[in-house]
């Protein structure tokens, strides 16, 4: 998936309000929007290197986006809203290797009362469900962590895929790991040991987890290869 603008180098001062980090950009501080609702745990030193994307659009209060943090030598893709774009560009270009034959691809397909799957896959008669987890915790060399805090929206998913999976769908958990270090993934079971616990139980009822990493350059973020769970 492109950025929709060339990136702009900078270095990171900090973040605040959730949503707002205050960036230097060559002699200037400007306030960028932070499109990442996690703790981004190990990201937010002072003094990384980031970039970000400056908006076009006159209405937007916050002109720029953080796309990109490094930590220690490495890009890691922090923009959790490119995340889905990422995926769905990988399934129209045949790129996850779990959906190999021709399928239709529905985007935001609601279940139930209350939940909306990021994307119902139809494969002749099969039709599974795909919820997306965006990862960017590594506390260990070439290990993958999610969650970064403790999620009882992720829990809330899980629940719903198991539901789905005993009305006779498939039911797939998609972790998008936006980094290029990491060659094993793991659920941080300290951070939310509810979670962990809950997906162990999903594996048992069906539900299947998927883990791959991602290619990250200047022009955009693209799904690239499968690692370990």
């Amino acid at each position: 998936m492109n950025f929709e603008n060339p990136l702009i180098s900078g270095v990171l001062i900090k973040r605040y309000k959730r949503f707002f980090v205050d960036i230097k950009v060559k002699n200037q501080i400007i306030t960028a929007h932070c499109p990442n609702t996690g703790s981004m745990m190990g990201l937010l030193n002072e003094g990384n290197k980031v970039w970000v994307t400056k908006s076009e659009n006159i209405k937007r209060k916050l002109k720029y986006t953080l796309q990109i943090i490094e930590h220690a030598g490495k890009k890691i893709g922090v923009n959790t809203h490119m995340t889905n774009k990422i995926v769905y560009e990988a399934l129209a270009e045949k790129k996850i290797k779990e959906f190999k034959n021709k399928y239709e691809v529905l985007k935001e397909k609601k279940f139930g009362k209350d939940t909306r799957f990021d994307f119902l896959i139809i494969q002749n008669k099969i039709k599974s469900f795909v919820e997306v987890k965006n990862v960017t915790l590594s506390r260990d060399n070439g290990l993958a962590e999610f969650p970064d805090s403790v999620t009882a929206r992720g829990s809330k998913h899980i629940n719903n895929l198991i539901e789905a999976s005993k009305q006779g769908y498939k039911s797939y958990l998609l972790f998008v790991v936006q980094r290029e270090d990491c060659k094993t993934f793991k659920i941080a079971n300290d951070i939310d040991p509810e979670y962990s616990s809950l997906l162990t139980i999903a594996l048992k009822k069906k539900v299947k987890v998927l883990c791959y990493d991602c290619k990250i350059s200047s022009k955009g973020i693209k799904l690239n290869n499968k690692i370990h769970f």
